[in-house]
C-alpha cells in the first residue's frame, strides 16, 4: 500500500561530519528521530565539496583533505509533519560547532512502496 503520493514536502538539512550530539553524529541523530517521529523515510548523503555561512572550503582532494565534508539529510513526507519535525530538530542546531542549514520545497511524489524483504 502507498503512504505517500502526491504533493508532499522535502526537508533538506546540510549538517557538517564532525557535528555531534551528545558524542553522536548530528546526522545519525536527525535519521533516528525522523524514524521514531514516523517520517516517510531518510537519506544521508555526503559531499565531496562546500562552503558555508564562513566561507571555508571542505575537500575530500588529497591536498586539501578535510575532517568536515559537508553531509545532506533528505526526508520527504507530508507539509504538516514535515513542520512537526522540523519544531524537533531545531534546538540541536545552537550548540553545533560547524553551523548547518534547513530548507523546504514542495514536491511531487509519484511513486512510494516499500520494497519486499527476504524475512
Amino acid at each position: 500500500m502507498e503512504k505517500l503520493k502526491g504533493e508532499a514536502t522535502l526537508l533538506r538539512i546540510f549538517v557538517g561530519e564532525l557535528d555531534k550530539v551528545n558524542h553522536r553524529p548530528l546526522y545519525e541523530v536527525i535519521v533516528y528521530a525522523a524514524k521514531k517521529y514516523g517520517l516517510a523515510g531518510a537519506t544521508v548523503l555526503k559531499g565531496i565539496m562546500s562552503y558555508g555561512a564562513q566561507s571555508v572550503i571542505h575537500s575530500a582532494k588529497i591536498l586539501a583533505l578535510s575532517d568536515d565534508l559537508p553531509i545532506v539529510i533528505e526526508i520527504v513526507d507530508e507539509d504538516l509533519k514535515i513542520k512537526g519535525f522540523i519544531e524537533v530538530i531545531e534546538p540541536y542546531f545552537p550548540n553545533s560547532k560547524y553551523g548547518g542549514m534547513i530548507t523546504t520545497e514542495k514536491v511531487n511524489v509519484i511513486y512510494y512502496k516499500p520494497g519486499k524483504t527476504d524475512n
